[in-house]
């Protein structure tokens, strides 16, 4: 097939939609391999940056843009797709108020690409879904261009599996799931991907690669819940969870260790397990292990929050006016993410009762406007006469910049979700698990 060949002397154009944290390392990678990348994102402050080389996103350095300027052009110009051979979608996949899918972004961008459409391309899709969302819902609105998928163009669903900041694994190194929508299909996505990553991992439609994704997270969610009722369970037992974990973890086989915190955060694990629930009515199916786990962790910054009062209350204090510090905003430790962090679901539940709540973050400078909160919050500076002026300090994100003796040393009070204060045993009147 004459895209293969393009493909395979980096003589074909890539296009990626979608510069966020899916899109941008595919866009670097892509251009290590010597190909022609075009970025296309409806956010004309981040094609700005990028025009001026500069990232936007903290674990992604600017200088990983900067050798690769004369092969990247981001744009906002969604006409200029006609120009690509291949088009890989990389836009969100949230839930809407309801806990439905929201795939406004996935289908928009599809139209958009149907009125682009040509022969010979191949169309990707990226964005975590519910399986059937590339040949029930993206193939009829592509064919509405009077082409045929397999035929005159290819159509694949390849998931991404990015993990910001992940020091072992990079986008090049995590293998690559790939399922075409025909025989056609899959050989084109495959050589694309291969001319990338590392090693490709092909299957029989997208259908099975859709799932793939969805079944790597809602592993992690189920194994996660299970961990957060343990660590409530275990408190009421007085036994430490972390310990446990601790001692278990020794078992060489059929244990792995997972960690308790006050929610789930990020694009995938709170978000992607209720895709596959909400698709599962359509066969009457109830998921109950996927809807039990997401209760409890989406109930977790609940419990932090009551943990708090009951740590003021032992100190003769009241949530009501209480100072209260969070340390962490994004969703994981050294990251600048906070996509669905429970730190801002805990900022507003705790200023539901009335309490003075400031954070501190060293990649979150100003808290961003998201679809659920609209904070006007600046981190506050961690120094000693900072921290000793809060009732509480919530530990909610343990970034590796935070020295756990200096907070210790400094701090009234803290509850602790991360477990950072490990030395917690001699000062149990001052460092409270949550």
């Amino acid at each position: 097939m004459e895209l293969i060949e393009k493909i395979k002397s980096k003589k074909s154009h890539i296009g990626i939609i979608g510069l966020g944290y899916v899109g941008l390392p595919l866009v670097i990678e892509f251009c290590k391999a010597g190909f022609q990348v075009t970025g296309f994102d409806i956010d004309p402050e981040k094609v700005t940056l990028l025009h001026q080389g500069k990232s936007y996103i903290k674990h992604i350095s600017s200088s990983l843009l900067t050798p690769h300027f004369s092969q990247f052009t981001p744009t906002t110009d969604f006409s200029q797709l006609l120009a690509m051979d291949c088009i890989i979608i990389c836009v969100p996949t949230p839930l809407n108020k309801y806990r439905e899918p929201d795939m406004s972004y996935v289908f928009n961008t599809t139209k958009t690409i149907a009125g682009n459409l040509r022969k010979g391309q191949l169309i990707v899709l990226e964005s975590t879904t519910y399986p059937g969302t590339t040949d029930e819902d993206m193939r009829p609105m592509l064919e509405e261009s009077g082409l045929k998928t397999g035929e005159d163009f290819y159509l694949a669903f390849s998931p991404e599996r990015e993990d910001p900041n992940n020091k072992d694994f990079s986008t090049r190194t995590i293998p690559k799931v790939v399922g075409g929508y025909t025989k056609n299909c899959l050989t084109v996505a495959q050589a694309l991907y291969d001319s990338v990553v590392v090693k490709t991992v092909p299957v029989s439609s997208t259908r099975v690669a859709e799932a793939t994704k969805l079944l790597e997270n809602i592993y992690r969610s189920v194994n996660i819940a299970l961990v957060n009722e343990l660590k409530m369970l275990f408190d009421r037992m007085g036994i430490d969870v972390w310990e446990v974990i601790e001692a278990a973890k020794t078992k060489p086989f059929g244990f792995q260790a997972f960690y308790p915190g006050p929610g789930l955060g990020g694009h995938c694990i709170p978000i992607d397990p209720f895709y596959l629930t909400w698709k599962a009515r359509e066969y009457e199916f109830s998921t109950r292990f996927i809807e039990l786990a997401g209760e409890i962790n989406t109930n977790m910054p609940y419990y932090v929050v009551q943990k708090t009062v009951e740590a003021l209350n032992e100190n003769g204090k009241s949530i009501k006016g209480a100072k209260i510090l969070i340390l962490g905003l994004s969703y994981k430790k050294d990251i600048d993410d906070t996509r669905e962090s429970p730190s801002l679901k805990i900022m507003d539940l705790l200023g539901e009762k009335d309490a003075h709540v400031d954070y501190n973050d060293p990649y979150i400078p100003v808290i961003p406007k998201t679809r659920k909160y609209s904070f006007n919050n600046r981190s506050v500076p961690l120094h000693a006469e900072n921290l000793a002026k809060y009732d509480v300090v919530v530990i909610a994100t343990a970034h590796a910049d935070y020295d756990p003796d200096f907070i210790l040393k400094n701090s009234q009070l803290i509850v602790d979700t991360r477990n950072l204060i490990k030395n917690h045993t001699n000062h149990s009147d001052k460092v409270k698990r949550a």
